[in-house]
C-alpha cells in the first residue's frame, strides 16, 4: 500500500544556523548622569528588529580578520584569551569597530601619532564616500586606514557581555557586546538604510517602558544592567575588571501573555529546556489550572487548584509510557476541577496511586523505602522522606527523575538524580 503524505516519516528541521555578531556600546556622560546611544533600526519586511532601538553591531564579516594588522593595542591572541575562544577573538573587536563606522559614522581610531581620529572636520561627501565604501567590504576600511595612516583603536573597547538567541528564533545571533566612551571630535550619524535615528538617553530611561522604545530581551536587559553606574569611567572600570563572561541564553515559552523570551534566572528557565530543548514550543513560563504537559515519554503532568480555597496550583503526574499501565503520583488532596482534569488526562490504566505527602486515602499506597515498582519500561524506586509529613520520594530511574513534595528536597542516591519535578513549581535539575 502506498502510504499517504500524512503516513510519512516527518523529517526535524535542520538547526537554524547560529551566526557570531559583535555590537558596540557608545557611553557618554551627560549631564543628568551615564548616557548610552542608541540607534533605532529601519522598518523592514522580515526583520525581527525592524524598528527597534538598538546598540550599534551586527555579522562577523568574512574579512574581518584581514583588518587585524590595522588595530592597536590588543592583538589577537589577548583578543582570544579575552573572548575565551581558541583564536579570531580580534574579529570581534574588529567587526564591532566597523559596524559602529557604517551604521552611526563613529570611527574608534588613532592616526599615524596615537591621536583620536577626528571626523567632524572632514568635509560631508569625502565621509559619507568613507562609510559608503566601508559598507561595501572590510578591505575598503582596511584601504582607509592604509590610505590616512589610521588604526583602529581595539583597545579602547571593554568586553561586557555575551548573548546567545534563544532556539526557535527566525535567525541566531552568537553576540559578543563590548563597551566604548564616544569619541571626541566626532558626531553621530545614522547611515539612513539600516538606521534612520539616534537617541541619547539615561540607561534607565531607555529601558522603561513608559518610553515606548522597541527593545528586544537582550537589548532591555543590558540596559538595566548599564542603569546601576553612575559614569563612563565606572562602568568601563566595572567591565574591564570582570574575570569570565559567561554566554546568555534566553529561551521562548508560552504562557497568559503570549510568546516571550524566558531568562536564565526565571523559575521556568530549566523547565523550558527540558521539554522544549530545540525552541520549537511547548514550554511554559507560567502553569495554570488544567494545564496537561508531557514532560517525557514516560511522564505527563496536569496541574490543577488544589482545593484549599486559596488557589493554590498542584501538580500531579502519571508515570508510564501511553496506552499501558501507569502509576498516578500526588493525585490528592484536589478541587474537583483536577480531580475530573485527571480522569480526563489518564494515558492508561492507573494500576498505583503514590503520594509524597501522608496518605489521605485508602486508594493511595505506601510502599516501603527501597521497593521498586516496575511500570513497564519505567522504574520508581521508593526513597524515604525527609521526616516531615511527606510518606515518600520516588525516583524515575531511568531518566533519574525524582518526584518529592517540595522543590528543596533532599536527594537521597543523589549520584542518580538529575532532575526534581516538585508538587508546586517548575522541574528543575538537582543543584
Amino acid at each position: 500500500m502506498t502510504a499517504s503524505p500524512t503516513d510519512a516519516p516527518t523529517r526535524p528541521a535542520p538547526p537554524r544556523p547560529v551566526r557570531m555578531a559583535a555590537t558596540l556600546i557608545v557611553l557618554r556622560d551627560g549631564s543628568s548622569g551615564l548616557e548610552v546611544l542608541m540607534l533605532r533600526r529601519a522598518e523592514k519586511a522580515n526583520d525581527q528588529n525592524s524598528g527597534a532601538s538598538v546598540f550599534p553591531g551586527g555579522v562577523i564579516d568574512a574579512h574581518d580578520r584581514g583588518l587585524h594588522g590595522c588595530c592597536s593595542g590588543l592583538d589577537d591572541g589577548a583578543a582570544s584569551v579575552r573572548l575565551e575562544v581558541p583564536e579570531g577573538g580580534l574579529d570581534y573587536y574588529a567587526a564591532a569597530i566597523r559596524e559602529c563606522f557604517e551604521e552611526a559614522g563613529l570611527l574608534f581610531a588613532t592616526d599615524d601619532a596615537g591621536r583620536p581620529v577626528t571626523l567632524d572636520g572632514l568635509p560631508f561627501g569625502q565621509l559619507a564616500g568613507m562609510r559608503h565604501a566601508a559598507e561595501q567590504g572590510t578591505d575598503a576600511l582596511l584601504s582607509l586606514c592604509a590610505q590616512h595612516g589610521w588604526r583602529l583603536a581595539a583597545d579602547r573597547l571593554a568586553y561586557f557581555s555575551h548573548w546567545l538567541t534563544p532556539p526557535g528564533m527566525p535567525r541566531r545571533f552568537d553576540t559578543r557586546f563590548f563597551l566604548a566612551a564616544m569619541p571626541e571630535a566626532q558626531s553621530v550619524r545614522p547611515d539612513g538604510r539600516e538606521t534612520v535615528e539616534h537617541m541619547w538617553l539615561r540607561p534607565a530611561d531607555a529601558a522603561d517602558p513608559a518610553r515606548g522604545l522597541k527593545l528586544m530581551n537582550v537589548t532591555r536587559r543590558i540596559l538595566l544592567e548599564l542603569a546601576q553606574f553612575e559614569s563612563v569611567d565606572g562602568l568601563m572600570a566595572h567591565a574591564r575588571g570582570l574575570k569570565h563572561i559567561p554566554r546568555v541564553m534566553p529561551r521562548l515559552a508560552d504562557g497568559p501573555a503570549g510568546r516571550r523570551p524566558v531568562n536564565m534566572e526565571e523559575p521556568a528557565y530549566e523547565e523550558v529546556g527540558f521539554v522544549d530543548p530545540d525552541g520549537e514550543g511547548g514550554g511554559r513560563y507560567a502553569h495554570e489550572a488544567g494545564l496537561v504537559m508531557r514532560l517525557s515519554a514516560r511522564v505527563l503532568r496536569v496541574t490543577g487548584e488544589a482545593g484549599d480555597g486559596f488557589g493554590t496550583l498542584v501538580h500531579s503526574y502519571f508515570v508510564g509510557a501511553a496506552g499501558g499501565d501507569c502509576a498516578l503520583i500526588d493525585a490528592s488532596p484536589a478541587s474537583s476541577a483536577h480531580a475530573e482534569a485527571l480522569a480526563a488526562a489518564t494515558p492508561g490504566r492507573v494500576r498505583w496511586r503514590l503520594s509524597t505527602q501522608a496518605a489521605s486515602d485508602a486508594a493511595t499506597m505506601v510502599p516501603a523505602p527501597g521497593e521498586q515498582i516496575r511500570i513497564g519500561d519505567a522504574t520508581l524506586r521508593v526513597l524515604p522522606g525527609d521526616g516531615s509529613s511527606r510518606a515518600s520520594r520516588f525516583l524515575l530511574v531511568e531518566e533519574g527523575m525524582l518526584f518529592a513534595g517540595t522543590s528543596d528536597a533532599p536527594t537521597a542516591d543523589e549520584e542518580q538524580v538529575r532532575w526534581i519535578a516538585p508538587r508546586h513549581g517548575f522541574l528543575h535539575s538537582r543543584r
